[in-house]
């Protein structure tokens, strides 16, 4: 188990939380996905360079693109003020969302 720094620990509101995840691209700024971290996960995207999360589906830890080969390498983590969610910005290797499409918001809502 690899354990977050407790530096780091200390900004999160709950460091026990699963913690909401923007992932944008760091060349185009486009929103690519939502996904969850928790602790573990974080330690590693930082210790690692690569995007890893915690699917709540499955209850287990997964490094984005280890099946699919559609990494994401991170080139920044950064926690809005409130110390419970996180942006971060990578290199998305092929597309990031499991459907095939290159964002995971692909589905237009109209406005009334």
């Amino acid at each position: 188990m690899n354990t977050l720094d407790p530096a780091v620990a200390a900004l999160l509101k709950d460091a026990d939380a699963l913690i909401p995840t923007v992932v944008q691209d760091a060349t185009s700024d486009e929103v690519l996905m939502l996904a969850y971290m928790n602790a573990e996960s974080l330690s590693l995207t930082l210790s690692s360079g690569k995007a890893t999360y915690f699917s709540r589906s499955r209850n287990e830890l997964w490094v984005k693109g280890a099946t699919s080969g559609h990494y994401q390498q991170v080139h920044s983590v950064a926690l809005d003020c409130d110390g419970d969610a996180l942006l971060l910005r990578v290199t998305q290797t092929g597309v990031a969302c499991h459907t095939g499409e290159p964002t995971c918001f692909h589905t237009p809502i109209e406005l009334e």
